[in-house]
């Protein structure tokens, strides 16, 4: 359990993980590194399991071994045909080119795309080359192709191919008189997997794509746990794992104050209202981070990379994510839990509920110190960047679970210890 969570916090079982042997080494040895380091404290404080640093230090140096041996073998197998899931596109604008990308650069899935099923007035993104022959049913392209699964990437569905209750209209495939609604049906009872874009993306990118999406498919989906049990249970994760880190951090927000008072004085912390669950405000508690009074205009702006607003401390308080510890106490009030999207300020939510579809769905939990978006994108600062956030904050929403919080705190420490996504 300690080396795969040292393995974890250091990135070796992210999605997007597929460096060659080289640094697959590189990347292990500070891994284990630190799993000796917490297996022989956890020996030091509880002597009785106490088995001695050289059977240790051997078990270390057999797991090493057999860690790169296993991970060569699959670097190695992974371009083998066989071991590829074949998938057949219906639709070939850019929203099936998006998916075709995806699918192409999933290294802990291999996919190989067929083709592109064009489908009437839609605008092509796709080169000529990609589009499958016509005249032929999509059962028929399946097992030609011997497709294993067929993604429906059609943009524009409720205009034309698909409407707001998710059923196709009279709209037909380019390729055959028949609808393709009757075509997919088809192709599902002969055992050719069926989905749309937007499980696709969820199931491969852990985000939920609001340009691909439909109300019904948020309605009549599974996910959006809000029960009692899942309240309780996460409030008393909230304040077990808050207290925990506190306890482990307070050395280090002693010593952050005195550097921020050293630098620039008080105030040491700074309180900024956010909005938080159902849309209520509250003040939020942080390390000061930047200059006094770094919006003089009194307009709020995104943070910017290098912002020069950043004191020295604050830069590095910013980047260790430092600057978020006093948070705990808006835990332990109730406004925020430890694990959830990030809460916003009151001014960008009112500009990003009006230009972002389903913006305000991130708003039915409560907002968190960490979340998926903070680990998997870099620090917002734009609508654009918004827009990407929010696509893994609705699928935090509809995933919700203690398990996905913990890989979520194991992938926060990665975020720390690599400095990765701060400004």
């Amino acid at each position: 359990m300690v080396m795969i969570f040292s393995m974890s916090a250091l990135g070796m079982y992210q999605n997007n993980f597929k460096d060659d042997i080289r640094k697959v080494f590189l990347r292990l040895m500070p891994s284990l590194a630190l799993g000796f380091g917490i297996i022989t404290l956890v020996f030091y404080l509880v002597p009785d399991i106490y088995f001695g640093r050289g059977v240790l230090g051997l078990v270390i140096i057999v797991a090493a071994f057999g860690i790169l041996l296993t991970r060569y073998i699959f670097l190695k197998s992974f371009g083998f045909s066989i071991l590829k899931s074949r998938v057949i596109l219906l639709g070939a604008s850019s929203l099936a080119k998006e998916c075709s990308e995806l699918a192409l650069n999933i290294p802990r899935r291999p996919y190989e795309v067929v083709g592109f099923v064009p489908m009437q007035d839609e605008k092509c993104a796709v080169p000529s080359s990609a589009l499958l022959p016509i005249g032929e049913s999509l059962l028929y392209l399946a097992k030609k192709y011997n497709a294993d699964e067929i993604i429906v990437a059609v943009q524009n569905r409720r205009n034309g191919n698909i409407n707001s209750t998710g059923k196709f209209n009279a709209f037909v495939n380019a390729t055959s008189n028949r609808k393709p609604i009757d075509e997919l049906l088809e192709c599902k009872l002969a055992g050719v997997n069926v989905i749309d874009a937007a499980t696709f993306f969820e199931r491969e990118a852990s985000q939920i794509r609001v340009d691909s999406l439909q109300p019904s498919w948020l309605v009549f989906g599974g996910g959006f746990d809000q029960s009692f049990l899942r309240a309780y249970s996460k409030r008393v994760f909230d304040l077990v794992a808050s207290l925990i880190l506190l306890i482990v951090s307070l050395p280090i927000m002693l010593v952050t104050a005195l550097c921020i008072f050293a630098e620039d004085g008080a105030p040491i912390f700074y309180q900024q209202e956010r909005v938080g669950k159902d849309g209520r405000g509250f003040m939020v508690l942080k390390f000061r981070s930047m200059k006094k009074n770094a919006e003089v205009d009194g307009k709020p702006q995104w943070a910017a990379t290098d912002d020069p607003r950043t004191t020295r401390v604050g830069r590095i308080i910013r980047m260790l994510r430092i600057d978020e510890l006093p948070q705990i106490l808006n835990v332990f009030k109730g406004d925020m839990s430890f694990v959830g999207p990030r809460p916003e300020r009151p001014y960008f939510v009112k500009q990003l509920c009006e230009q972002v579809s389903y913006y305000n769905v991130r708003h039915s939990i409560k907002p968190g110190i960490t979340g998926l978006a903070q680990v998997r994108y870099q620090y917002g600062a734009s609508v654009d960047d918004a827009i990407q956030k929010l696509q893994y904050d609705l699928y935090y929403v509809k995933n919700n679970s203690l398990f996905l919080d913990f890989l979520i705190l194991i992938d926060t420490l990665q975020v720390v210890l690599l400095g990765k996504g701060a400004r």
